[in-house]
């Protein structure tokens, strides 16, 4: 970071990953940057919508980016960009991935409510998610992403002892209020019963063992979706909008 010490303004410089653009008047872009080092980052990228932008396309959702950058007092202002990988060029071909991949964008978002504030964790996150799409069943890496996600920001569903009284499990009832997986004796009123494997696999991707994870067949999958989803939108108080767009088994 290169500071001034006469009160202009501060350039820096990052790895980031790309989660979302917004047009700006007719020729520049708002940029939304999960960065390695300064958390969550809204900047101006001018004239990126101009043919002849040196960086227009190297500042799209999916891109991991290397940027320099002036802080500005509501805005940064971007001053270069230099593409690492592009993901979003293998994802957009097909649609399970895309949609998958757009789910993931918008959490990390959505969990970096406070700009400026370091999520190194979280970053590495989706480096690993994006690059996991084009490899596994996207399903199961953003149910993977989702619960991991939610670990690092403080909202894990416990899967193995009681959400309330901590009894050790196994236990069958799963109450999203509660937190996760509650006993017999704390289960309330509206707590679903969800299959053992559904259970066990959310431990697995929680865990990263994909042997068992891929092993599981598609019911097992959309009962794992389902509570991960719901566990995640009740944190959040509001729904992702690009949850419901995602394929299910």
């Amino acid at each position: 970071m290169f500071a001034d010490y006469r009160g202009a303004m501060v350039l820096y410089r990052d790895e980031g990953v790309v989660l979302r653009v917004q047009k700006l008047g007719e020729a520049d872009r708002i940029i939304t940057l999960l960065t390695k080092r300064h958390g969550r980052v809204r900047a101006v990228a001018k004239g990126v919508r101009r043919t002849r932008s040196k960086f227009g396309a190297t500042v799209e959702p999916f891109s991991h980016v290397d940027v320099q950058l002036y802080e500005g007092r509501s805005l940064d202002i971007v001053t270069q960009a230099e593409s690492i990988t592009s993901y979003g060029d293998g994802l957009v071909q097909d649609y399970g991935r895309y949609t998958a991949g757009t789910a993931v964008l918008e959490t990390a978002e959505r969990l970096t409510a406070e700009e400026g504030e370091p999520s190194l964790r979280l970053f590495l996150l989706v480096l690993g998610a994006l690059r996991a799409l084009s490899e596994r069943d996207p399903s199961l890496v953003l149910d993977a992403f989702l619960l991991r996600a939610m670990s690092v920001s403080g909202y894990a569903p416990a899967l193995e002892e009681c959400a309330r009284c901590a009894a050790a499990g196994p236990h069958r009832s799963f109450s999203v209020p509660a937190g996760g997986v509650v006993c017999a004796a704390c289960r309330p009123p509206g707590a679903s019963t969800p299959s053992p494997v559904a259970l066990s696999l959310m431990s697995a991707l929680l865990e990263g063992d994909w042997d068992a994870a891929e092993a599981t067949d598609a019911r097992a999958r959309r009962d794992a979706s389902g509570l991960t989803a719901a566990h995640l939108q009740w944190h959040l108080e509001r729904g992702l909008r690009s949850l419901p767009l995602v394929e299910r088994a």
